[in-house]
């Protein structure tokens, strides 16, 4: 079934009750007294309340209206937060230097808005010491708790343990300051102050430029991930497999 309302010809009651262009109320009058009015204004009879009894029509021009509202959905849909949970996963030993990459990758995904699900991976004998884990957890949320919050302490959860931070600041508002940011960067670039009319003739190349720039991160963490994904499965071979040859001796 169509969502469209129905307009002109395809209305097919014998009144309704009409709205004029300006939003004043003309009140119940014939279907055909109404499309007379419509196209001596020269503009469309919509249906705008079907269930009503009789249903209510406005004169209107439905072609700018459904412009109009194209327009605005975009608008929303550009505006919409969607918060994502970025996953990253850290080994009990993990090296001074891994953990300062990792870390820096938290702290990215924080100040996005982003939730972040911190993954201890044990591996082998690394199963009887989960304190280890433990710690280096603390650590991480002592490292980044001026970003984010724990949002679900430290469990474990087979041979993983596993936290989730939050960010303190909203999508929205970290939306909001990366786009002001990126205005400002284009504008510094270009030698023109934010607000002025030349850089409002910019704004969508700024927007541009900072979707393309969330992609490519977005992108990026997924490589990443991968990568961590296949490093897991070659360890995790290495350590088992003379696990069980131990085993069968």
């Amino acid at each position: 079934m169509s969502t469209e309302p129905r307009i002109n010809d395809r209305i097919r009651v014998p009144e309704v009750r009409l709205v004029g262009p300006s939003g004043e109320q003309v009140g119940i009058v014939p279907l055909a007294k109404a499309l007379e009015l419509a196209q001596e204004y020269d503009l469309d009879l919509v249906e705008v309340a079907a269930t009503a009894r009789p249903p209510v029509c406005k004169l209107m021009d439905y072609g700018k209206f459904k412009y109009e509202s194209a327009m605005k959905a975009r608008e929303a849909r550009k505006n919409q937060a969607h918060t994502v949970i970025k996953e990253m996963k850290l080994r009990p030993k993990i090296d001074p230097h891994d953990y300062d990459t990792k870390k820096g990758h938290v702290v990215r995904f924080l100040k996005q808005g982003d939730k972040v699900k911190i993954t201890i991976m044990f591996r082998g004998r690394e199963q009887s010491r989960p304190e280890l884990g433990f710690r280096l957890l603390q650590r991480l949320a002592n490292d980044v708790q001026d970003l984010g919050f724990v949002e679900s302490s430290a469990k474990q959860d087979g041979r993983n343990m596993i936290m989730v931070l939050g960010p303190h600041k909203k999508k929205t508002e970290a939306m909001a300051e990366a786009r002001a940011l990126a205005d400002a960067r284009k504008a510094e670039r270009q030698g023109r102050t934010p607000g002025s009319d030349a850089a409002e003739l910019d704004e969508d190349a700024a927007l541009e430029a900072e979707n393309a720039a969330a992609e490519a991160e977005a992108d990026e963490a997924d490589d990443i991930e991968d990568v961590e994904a296949a490093e897991d499965t070659e360890a995790a071979a290495e350590v088992e497999q003379p696990a069980e040859a131990s085993q069968d001796a």
